[in-house]
C-alpha cells in the first residue's frame, strides 16, 4: 500500500484501500475507487460504487444525482489529505458548509452504467476554508457541476 510520502513520489493510480486509510469515510461509505491523477490544485477520482445495491447513499432503490455531492466531497477530502504539509501529522478534518450553482444533467445516479469521473479544482484554500468547482461525469457526459465550501478545522473559528 503506497504512503503518503509514496503518492507524493508515484504516477501510480491510488486504490480504494489506499483512499479509505487517508479519509474519515469508511466501508461501504467510503465511495470512491481510486485517484487517476492529482497536483496542488486538481484532483480526479473514479467510482465504481454507484452500482452497488449495497451503496449506503440509497432510498427506494434509487441513487439520486444529489448523492453525487459527496462523491465530488470524497475527492475533495483525498485532495486535501494528499496536498496536506508533510510534517502534519494528519489531514485537518473538513467540513462542507455550502454548495452552489449545482446544475444536476439526470436524475439519478444508479443507472449510469459507466464509472463515474470525479473532478474537483481548488479555486481558493487558506489555513480555514478552501473553495472547489467540481464535476461527476461518466462517458464524457457531465452528470453534475457545481462548487462547495470546505471549512477546515470549524473551532477555530468559534469566538471565545
Amino acid at each position: 500500500m503506497l504512503n503518503h510520502s509514496d503518492a507524493l513520489e508515484t504516477g501510480k493510480p491510488l486504490d480504494h484501500a489506499w483512499i479509505a486509510s487517508h479519509i474519515p469515510h469508511q466501508g461501504d461509505m467510503c465511495l470512491l475507487n481510486q485517484v487517476q491523477a492529482w497536483n496542488e490544485a486538481n484532483i480526479s477520482c473514479t467510482a465504481i460504487s454507484h452500482r452497488s445495491a449495497e451503496n449506503p447513499l440509497r432510498a427506494h432503490q434509487q441513487l439520486g444525482i444529489v448523492h453525487g455531492i459527496e462523491y465530488a466531497a470524497q475527492a475533495m477530502a483525498v485532495h486535501g489529505a494528499l496536498t496536506a504539509p508533510g510534517n502534519q501529522p494528519k489531514p485537518k478534518v473538513g467540513y462542507l458548509v455550502s454548495v452552489r450553482g449545482v446544475n444536476m444533467h439526470v436524475a439519478r445516479l444508479d443507472d449510469i452504467e459507466a464509472d463515474l469521473l470525479i473532478n474537483a479544482v481548488c479555486i481558493m484554500a487558506n489555513e480555514n476554508n478552501m473553495l472547489y468547482e467540481f464535476k461527476v461525469s461518466a462517458d464524457e457526459k457531465i452528470l453534475l457541476e457545481g462548487r462547495a465550501t470546505v471549512v477546515l478545522d470549524a473551532a477555530a473559528l468559534i469566538a471565545y
